[in-house]
């Protein structure tokens, strides 16, 4: 999960999918993190926004830390997946030629929302934070539905 600075959406996915894969009993085969493309100061704990928005549902991001995309995340994840057009473009240019077909966006997992990418809520209020909420919840479990299918 990529977004731009790793505190607000793509923490959120992380833990919403984390907590998608703790209910079907499948954390142990499936590795989930997130990462930023812009991050200005690593180790930093999702936006406190982030954090209420999710508690809210019942999901912890207490034990998250911003950092920045690695090149060896190309390799190491079956799947990277970006928040917007912006985190999109940055990963397609950083990524290998090789590793480039498992960029995608998050939001092509919930191809009904009839949404392409993920605000950024971090400028708004609580408001955004819920939308974005909502937004990842359909599409986690429009991944894990995709997961479950292609594996069996």
């Amino acid at each position: 999960m990529v977004c731009t600075a790793n505190i607000c959406r793509s923490p959120v996915a992380q833990g919403l999918l984390r907590h998608l894969l703790d209910l079907k009993g499948l954390n142990d085969l499936v590795t989930v993190d997130s990462a930023g493309t812009h991050i200005f100061q690593k180790s930093l704990s999702p936006d406190v926004r982030a954090e209420q928005v999710a508690g809210l549902h019942g999901i912890d991001l207490s034990d998250l830390r911003s950092r920045n995309i690695r090149l060896q995340d190309f390799s190491e994840y079956d799947s990277i997946l970006a928040m917007d057009n912006e985190n999109y473009r940055f990963l397609q240019e950083m990524c290998p030629e090789e590793h480039r077909h498992k960029i995608s966006m998050v939001m092509e997992f919930a191809p009904e929302s009839g949404e392409l990418e993920v605000p950024d809520p971090y400028f708004g209020n609580i408001a955004g934070f819920e939308r974005v909420f909502s937004m990842l919840e359909l599409a986690t479990k429009g991944l894990l539905e995709h997961i479950h299918t292609n594996d069996s």
